[in-house]
């Protein structure tokens, strides 16, 4: 079975190595996804755990329209009954890139008049839309005039792990996040600390790295509505799925200085069962380290609800208390504000172009020596 993984421009290799760990084969990374091949279980275990992917699609058919009566009549001359019945219903999700078809919601409109309209002349019945809770999702790619058409097997994407039931008005997509965090080359061998945490989101993927807890453990999938679901299959995949978990054995903490923040962190904590989290209301220039060595991965504001002369004190504390608090630790930044990132004053380790959003990001990495660097790598080789 041909399998292809969406997710975030800049983490089509992280996604790759996901995929090779739990048994995709010829995998191929492409632009924000990542093509492979594997059976049914795979399919359902590539639901289940992979971290920073956002749908696992199936595509069921390619062809090349140049134009809206082309596009309706390949379309209308697919089988749609192997897929889909009048006791189901349905929803089209369209992505074109496409100077031909410059309206994404206009070629859904006319994908799903094409299988309305064969299940009508068929059955003289349609089956139903239903674009918040379909049972099964189509999927339509355009690029110029190549389409290719995919049964979503996920539905809601897949960042939705279900220990979110309060939003937050700058959070972290999930899926970014775990990313991310397997970018940095962090797998729970040390402390870990978000100091600007949000709703929490940081902490917990990290905490579901940590622990090898599948992130896909509590929520539902669209191909549980397909007529080929094998329950006898999908348990098997849920129990290999489970059966690496393991106890957290380093500390993760998160901090805000919005007492809001850090009540929706701990229900969201609360509601994934990882409760070894600690969550504080503080301001992190007023922190100390809280071990000899760790990590920093945080997502701190760009600047869009702070004054440019807040901004400018906001990232120089910042830089200020990595200095004199943290050194011995490494610290991943992520910031929409590049200007914002200079301020820090440290010089990078590392930097990843991604993007939050519509949003252009830096992904830094500080390296926090204690003393000149060259007496660190000393300390370092003799150890």
């Amino acid at each position: 079975m041909k399998i292809l993984a969406k997710t975030f421009f800049a983490l089509e290799d992280t996604l790759s190595d996901e995929i090779l760990e739990i048994g995709g084969k010829n995998i191929n990374p492409t632009k924000r996804g990542v093509w492979f091949e594997g059976n049914t279980k795979m399919l359902y275990k590539s639901n289940i755990m992979l971290r920073s992917a956002l749908r696992i699609l199936v595509p069921i058919l390619e062809f090349t329209a140049y134009d809206e009566r082309r596009l309706y009549k390949h379309i209308h001359e697919f089988d749609w009954s192997k897929y889909l019945g009048l006791d189901r219903t349905f929803a089209i999700d369209s992505v074109t890139r496409s100077n031909r078809f410059k309206h994404s919601q206009y070629v859904a409109l006319k994908v799903k008049d094409a299988i309305v309209d064969q299940f009508r002349n068929n059955t003289g019945q349609r089956p139903s839309i239903d674009t918040k809770n379909p049972d099964i999702l189509i999927n339509v790619h355009l690029n110029d005039a190549k389409f290719t058409v995919s049964l979503d097997s996920s539905g809601d994407t897949l960042n939705k792990r279900g220990y979110r039931e309060q939003g937050h008005p700058a959070s972290l997509n999930e899926a970014l996040a775990a990313g991310l965090i397997l970018k940095s080359g962090w797998k729970g061998e040390n402390d870990l600390l978000d100091p600007f945490c949000g709703s929490g989101t940081i902490p917990i993927e990290a905490a579901l790295i940590a622990t090898n807890t599948p992130p896909g453990l509590n929520r539902d999938f669209s191909f549980m509505n397909w007529d080929d679901f094998d329950q006898e299959l999908w348990q098997e995949a849920l129990v290999e799925s489970k059966s690496k978990i393991k106890k957290l054995n380093v500390n993760i903490y998160g901090s805000d200085i919005s007492e809001r923040s850090v009540n929706v962190a701990r229900e969201c904590i609360s509601n994934i069962g990882l409760n070894k989290i600690q969550i504080r209301r503080e301001s992190f220039d007023l922190t100390n380290r809280p071990a000899e060595t760790g990590t920093i991965i945080t997502n701190p504001p760009y600047g869009e609800r702070l004054k440019e002369d807040d901004l400018i004190d906001f990232y120089q504390k910042i830089g200020d208390t990595l200095k004199q608090s943290y050194n011995g630790w490494d610290a991943w930044i992520l910031s929409g504000n590049l200007q914002a990132l200079k301020l820090i004053g440290l010089k990078t380790s590392k930097k990843i172009n991604c993007m939050n959003g519509d949003i252009e990001c830096k992904f830094n990495k500080y390296e926090l020596y204690r003393g000149t660097k060259r007496v660190f790598k000393e300390k370092s080789e003799s150890e």
